[in-house]
């Protein structure tokens, strides 16, 4: 199994980082292969809505997306952090989720789907929302911590003072390995025409 982390942030090392690492470090302790890719500061632009994705299920727009999407839909799970600056997502993350998923929602059906988000201070649901959001629409399977995914932190280092973050992101990492292997359980065990149509979407 693998997961692929997302982080959305401009700062490769930064508060998000940090709380992506926490989540990886659990699933690492279970087996789980992972891979980060950096998205927030690449020069991705947002969808125009030109349908061409409906022919090719690839992108029209030649900017390196394409390539880090084929790496979502060879995932197991998909891991999205991002800062928040203004109470959401931040802007790059935003055009390369709408995009990925736009071209790639399909082949996301029942794979595992987590976010987090790094704040100073408050924001943290609302692009929680928006990270999920794709998800849902997706039918993916999206782990739970025992609070809201949301570490608190403004200048680099910050979120490793947050005590009370960095458990909720080591929680969120236990149950998404927790859901990994029971969604890989079920494939195992589904009836044939079950696992077909599952793996119609999933691959």
């Amino acid at each position: 199994m693998k997961v692929l982390a997302i982080n959305g942030s401009p700062r490769p090392d930064g508060n998000t980082a940090y709380a992506i690492g926490l989540v990886l470090g659990q699933l690492e302790q279970q087996g789980i292969e992972t891979e980060v890719i950096q998205v927030g500061g690449k020069p991705f632009r947002g969808c125009v809505g030109c349908g061409g994705c409906s022919q090719t299920g690839r992108c029209v727009i030649d900017d390196g997306l394409n390539e880090l999407a084929d790496k979502m839909e060879e995932a197991d799970g998909i891991l999205v952090g991002t800062p928040v600056y203004y109470a959401g997502i931040n802007g790059t993350l935003k055009c390369f989720l709408d995009r990925a998923f736009y071209s790639r929602g399909s082949k996301m059906r029942h794979k595992v789907g987590a976010g987090l988000a790094a704040v100073r201070r408050t924001g943290g649901m609302t692009a929680l929302a928006d990270i999920e959001h794709f998800f849902t629409i997706s039918e993916m399977l999206i782990p739970a911590s025992n609070y809201w995914n949301v570490i608190h932190g403004r200048a680099k280092g910050e979120a490793q003072q947050d005590v009370e973050g960095r458990q909720v992101m080591e929680t969120l990492g236990r149950n998404m390995a927790w859901l990994l292997a029971m969604r890989q359980q079920g494939l195992a065990t589904a009836p044939e025409y079950q696992k077909k149509q599952a793996m119609n979407f999933i691959r």
